[in-house]
This record gives structure tokens, C-alpha cells and sequence, in this order.
């Protein structure tokens, strides 16, 4: 029972939000004419029933006027006027229909409110970036968003539904069902309306049984939207590094792996097969007995003239309807299983999120600040694992300087970079920033976004925010004039393009956004030594007012900066050129 509340606490912290927000309203309207339209379609089932009694009682005492009466127009009839199976079921079609329809609409409101929310989060105080950094246990945050939600939102409404309709279901057939089973002495006690009493029993069984059955589907099925989304994001990654893949002629390599992944798909899958097939051997056994199990018990009656036709068909329809929302729990424990798994790795994400959003004050403090200067006081840089990089670095570079970063591959040039921009989460110290002051990062493989060049080439603002002219002239000057005619194109462009030509991109970025602070992390290394120093060249002669940091190798780039900051055996190192 504690593990049942736990999980409904999680389901409700999931869903609960949603029916208190700013679509509280419509969306409480949207369910409550769901409601009634579920509820309408049991009462349709009632009359159906009634319909039914009476059909076959014609059709037993031989009455055609009866009978075309209640085919295609109404009849008196001793459960009242009763009408044709053709209005009934127009009716029915028309309330399944919009039933239907508007629950499907819910679902997208729904879910369009869930998705925008979990974005939010994910990216509020960049946690996507902490929990990739440091919550390996939160696999693929992007299947948990796109796909679990949806099943999350179908399934709540879908079980949610069934269950209201079931009880509602239950509530209208077992006074049907008991007034027309009679009582029945067993061990020389009378029991009242015995057929309600069996059913209850067959319900409670077959639930004990189909739970014992198929518990371990839970697991399992939370496994397989983990090892699918293992698998899908391998072939992504293959797609999008296929050139270096085929430079290095790694295609055996990568096959193996993916085949590693498929294989535990097919093995997962395979455990829901056998699980799967246990619970649908058991099921339909379950409910191949429910459909006669009725006219057995009621046969005798019927045989000695206790009641006619009509009245039977009636009893057999009352108890399944009363066995079917009795057993609802065994018809829907595939579902079921599915949705708390689902449940789990939703929790599981915000879990990592909130606790991404409770770390964002730990490590180094990124402040920004009314002065002119950017300082570093005390900054300790470590790594994940705790093995320290760079400790207690202190520095000031000056508005309009160009300084450069030097110091041995890996020893936390990049890492100080990340820490300047606010979102390295390890270490220690503080970091002042210029306040309002524009700040750009252009790391070495620079972020080419989907969509069209001019979106890449605005990048991170809006392409609105600038005119035509300054655009293509922008991406003239970077030495892409041949790709002005292509601006408005949509392209994959991070793979269109090559690395030199996406630094150009980058370049362009930097010329049209004119910064005040410039951040080149290996910016140029996939340049040539000639088109790097024009790159330099040119940004001092367009971008004079801007701070300029840089972080590169070559020997060449430290003629375009007034003095270097080494890091030297974890330390920073203030010097010359």
C-alpha cells in the first residue's frame, strides 16, 4: 500500500500542475463534457440492455410487428417505451464520435502544457548542461520529454476514463444483475442476488491471478523505453558523425555497437513477449469463461420456463458488464504496468532537474557586476571526479584587451572559459562579469541551430534583429560570399558545411553581433595560418572597442594580443607576449 501511494504521490506531482494553471478552466471543462460523454455511453449500455431483452422476446414469440418496431421506429413495451435500434444507435456513434474527439484534444492540450513546462525546467539555470554533467543515471532527457509525456498524458486520460466508466458501469448493471438473478441457497443459506455475488468473486480471482502472472512487466517495460532510446540515440550519433566515421573507416566498430544496443532491445523484448504471453493465455481464458459462464448459471431457468429468452440474454449481457468493470484491473494490466514505468522515469527527470536547479549555487559563483573589468578571485577549477585543474586563479582583464590563454592541452583553458560563462559547476571561487555587457562565446566546433544559414549566422539572437545588408555583408567578410544566395535555405548546415567554413560562420556571428566581450576557444584551428591571420585582422579592424580573449596554439595568433595568462602546473600565470 506504501508503494502504491508513493506511486500515485509521483503520478499527481506529474499531473497535478496542469489543472492548477492558467488552463485550469478550459481544461476542466474539456473533462467535464468528456465525463459526461463516458457517462452518457453506460447509460446507452442500460437502454441497449433493456433493447436487447425485448428484441429477443419478439423474436421468441414469434412477433414481427414487435420485432420491425424495434428495429426502426419505438414500441411500448413492459420496461416502458423503448426505442428503435436505429436511433439508439445513431445516438451512440454520434456521443462515441465527440467522446472521442474531445478527449483527443485534452491530450494535446495537455501534453503541449507538459512539454513547454519540462522545457522550461530543463533549460531554466542551463540544467540540461549540469545533468549531463554530472546525473549519468538520467538517461536520454530528450526521449523522457517527447515521448514519455505523450504516454504519460494517453495513458492517465485513457485509464482515468476507463476506470470512471467502469465503476459507473458497475454501479448501473449490478442493480439490473441483481433483480434479475434471484436469490439462490447454497449449504442451505439463501443468498439475494446471487449472479452479482459470482461475479464478484470471478473479478477478485482473476485480479489476484493476472497480477501474479504479469508483475514482472513493470520493470520490464521501463527498461524498454531505456534500451529503445539507448538505440536511437546511437543511430543519431552515427548519422550525425558520419564523415569521421568514414575517414577513419570505423563502420565495423560502429555496427558492433549498434547491434550491442539492438541486441538488448530485442532481449528486453523478448522478456515482454513471454511475460506478454502469459498474461494474454491467462486473459482470454478469463474472459472466454466470463461469455458463457452466465448462460450456464441461468440455463436451468430458462429450460424450465422461469424466465424467457429476452430476460436471459439480458442476465448474460448485465453480468458481463458487471464481470467486465469488475475486471478491469486484469483487462488493463498491460497498460497499467506501462504507465508506471512511464511515471517513474518522468519523476526520475525532474528529480535530476530540481536537483540540477539546487546545485546552481555551488562551485564557482559567476556574478555580474557594475564594473568595467572582468576578475577572477580564488577560482578553483576540478573535474567531475574531483581531480583539480586549476586552483585558486586570480586575474583582471581590462575592457579593450586582447589576452591570451595559453598553456598544454588539458589543463583547464577550455574548463576556465565554461567557468566564465556561469556554467561550470566544480570548483570554487567567484568570477565578475561586466554587467549588461555583451558577451560571445565562439568555441572550436562552433553551434550551427536547425533551420536556415541566416538563423545560424544570427545566432543567438533573432534574424529579425538585423537588416539584409548587414547579414550578407557579414558573411562576405568571413570568406563565405558564395553562400550569400543561400541565406534563406534550410540545410543540416553542421554537416553541410565544412569545420573551416563553420568557424567562418562563427566569425560572420562575431561581426554581425559585435560584442563587447569576445571569447575564441580554438576558434581558428581549422583554418589556414594565412585565413587565421585574417580573421584576427579583421576583427581588430572591425571590432575595436572589444574585449578579445583567446584561447589557441598556433605561435602566430599571439601577435594579435597585448599580453598572456599561462596556466602552469594548476596555476595562473600573468606574463607577456
Amino acid at each position: 500500500m506504501r508503494r502504491l501511494n508513493s506511486f500515485l504521490a509521483d503520478a499527481w506531482r506529474i499531473a497535478g500542475p496542469f489543472w492548477r494553471s492558467e488552463e485550469r478552466w478550459r481544461a476542466r471543462l474539456l473533462l467535464g463534457v468528456v465525463v459526461a460523454l463516458n457517462l452518457s455511453l453506460v447509460g446507452m449500455n442500460v437502454v441497449l440492455s433493456y433493447w436487447s431483452r425485448e428484441f429477443f422476446n419478439s423474436l421468441q414469440e414469434k412477433n414481427g410487428e414487435a420485432f420491425w418496431a424495434l428495429l426502426l421506429w419505438w414500441r411500448d413495451t413492459e420496461s416502458g417505451p423503448m426505442p428503435g435500434f436505429v436511433f439508439v444507435a445513431a445516438v451512440y456513434i454520434l456521443i462515441a464520435a465527440y467522446a472521442l474527439y474531445l478527449r483527443q484534444a485534452l491530450e494535446i492540450r495537455w501534453r503541449s502544457w507538459l512539454t513547454r513546462q519540462a522545457l522550461d525546467r530543463w533549460m531554466a539555470g542551463r540544467a540540461y548542461y549540469r545533468i549531463a554533467l554530472t546525473d549519468a543515471g538520467t538517461d536520454n532527457p530528450d526521449q523522457r520529454i517527447a515521448d514519455d509525456l505523450r504516454i504519460f498524458v494517453t495513458a492517465t486520460l485513457g485509464l482515468g476514463l476507463g476506470l470512471m466508466r467502469s465503476v459507473v458501469t458497475l454501479g448501473s448493471f449490478i442493480l439490473v444483475l441483481w433483480g434479475l438473478s434471484g436469490p439462490a441457497t447454497l449449504f442451505g443459506i439463501e443468498i439475494p442476488g446471487y449472479l452479482v455475488w459470482v461475479a464478484l468473486v470471478y473479478a477478485v480471482v482473476g485480479t489476484a491471478l493476472a497480477h501474479w502472472i504479469a508483475r514482472a512487466l513493470i520493470p520490464l517495460n521501463f527498461g524498454r523505453q531505456r534500451v529503445e532510446a539507448d538505440f536511437r540515440y546511437a543511430l543519431i550519433r552515427f548519422r550525425e558523425n558520419a564523415e569521421g566515421i568514414a575517414l577513419y573507416g570505423g563502420e565495423a566498430g560502429e555496427k558492433r555497437g549498434l547491434l550491442s544496443r539492438f541486441d538488448a532491445v530485442i532481449h528486453n523484448w523478448w522478456a515482454i513477449m513471454v511475460a506478454n504471453k502469459q498474461l494474454t493465455l491467462f486473459s482470454n481464458l478469463y474472459a472466454q469463461v466470463a461469455v458463457v459462464f452466465p448462460y450456464i448459471v441461468a440455463a436451468p431457468a430458462y429450460f424450465a420456463g422461469g424466465i424467457p429468452l429476452g430476460a436471459l440474454t439480458q442476465t448474460a449481457s448485465s453480468f458481463g458488464q458487471v464481470q467486465g468493470a469488475l475486471s478491469w484491473f486484469v483487462d488493463n494490466y498491460s497498460e497499467l504496468t506501462e504507465w508506471r514505468a512511464t511515471v517513474a522515469r518522468i519523476t526520475g527527470f525532474l528529480d535530476a532537474v530540481d536537483a540540477a536547479g539546487g546545485a546552481s549555487g555551488a562551485g564557482v559563483q559567476a556574478a555580474s557586476e557594475a564594473r568595467p573589468d572582468l576578475a577572477l578571485d580564488g577560482v578553483t577549477l576540478a573535474l567531475p571526479d574531483g581531480r583539480v585543474l586549476l586552483e585558486g586563479a586570480t586575474a583582471r582583464i581590462a575592457p579593450g584587451e586582447a589576452v591570451l590563454i595559453a598553456g598544454p592541452s588539458g589543463s583547464g583553458k577550455s574548463t576556465l572559459f565554461r567557468a566564465i560563462a556561469g556554467i561550470w559547476p566544480f570548483g570554487a571561487g567567484r568570477v565578475r562579469v561586466p554587467a549588461d555587457a555583451e558577451v560571445l562565446f565562439l568555441p572550436q566546433r562552433p553551434y550551427l541551430p536547425l533551420g536556415t544559414l541566416r538563423r545560424a549566422v544570427c545566432y543567438p539572437r533573432d534574424a529579425a534583429d538585423f537588416p539584409e545588408a548587414a547579414v550578407r555583408a557579414a558573411l562576405a567578410d568571413a570568406g563565405l560570399g558564395q553562400l550569400v544566395g543561400r541565406l534563406d535555405e534550410e540545410d543540416a548546415w553542421d554537416r553541410r558545411l565544412s569545420g573551416g567554413e563553420q568557424q567562418r560562420v562563427a566569425l560572420a556571428r562575431a561581426l554581425l553581433l559585435k560584442p563587447d566581450w569576445l571569447f575564441l576557444d580554438e576558434a581558428t584551428a581549422s583554418l589556414d595560418p594565412e585565413a587565421e591571420a585574417r580573421f584576427y585582422s579583421l576583427l581588430q579592424e572591425r571590432l575595436p572597442g572589444t574585449t578579445l580573449v583567446s584561447i589557441a596554439h598556433r605561435p602566430g595568433v599571439a601577435q594579435y594580443h597585448q599580453r598572456a595568462l599561462r596556466v602552469v602546473d594548476g596555476s595562473l600565470v600573468a606574463g607577456a607576449i
